[in-house]
């Protein structure tokens, strides 16, 4: 881990959310995510009369669905420092340099960074699996850490 992130884990008394939390704070909000998309979307999936219509539909909302997951980590990342799904968890992010809650250009930042990583088969979220300060590269480029509330 970075000798400098260690010692402010040290000197400030806080402790890396666990990786178990992290992934199901993800699975809480991939779960609400889509739940708000699909009723969002009812009227068009009901009139649906095929799979292959319902593949049309679903990929005529990508776009919105990902403006949709960008404006909501970066609000809740903004506002609270969590998203609902971390929120439950117990854990919050940080901005490395203040120790408070993300300005709204960090979180922009980490939500947007968030998307890349998801569309490249989850690759950041794998390095932060891998990572001794548990950062995946959204947390990086926003140089942010993940920690228990």
């Amino acid at each position: 881990m970075n000798e400098d992130i260690e010692n402010l884990l040290s000197r400030e008394h806080l402790t890396l959310a666990a990786r178990w939390k992290r992934a199901v704070a993800f699975f809480i909000d991939e779960l609400l995510l889509s739940f708000l998309l699909i009723i969002a979307m009812s009227d068009s999936f009901s009139n649906a009369k095929t799979i292959e219509d319902i593949i049309i539909l679903t990929n005529t909302y990508v776009m919105q669905y990902i403006l949709m997951k960008i404006v909501y980590q970066t609000f809740f990342v903004m506002q609270y420092g969590a998203t609902l799904g971390k929120i439950a968890m117990k854990i919050r992010v940080i901005d490395i340099a203040t120790l408070g809650n993300p300005s709204f250009s960090i979180s922009l930042n980490r939500a947007i960074f968030r998307i890349i990583s998801e569309m490249l088969f989850y690759l950041g979220f794998l390095w932060g699996m891998m990572d001794p300060a548990r950062q995946t590269w959204h947390d990086k480029t926003a140089k942010t850490l993940v920690i228990d509330a």
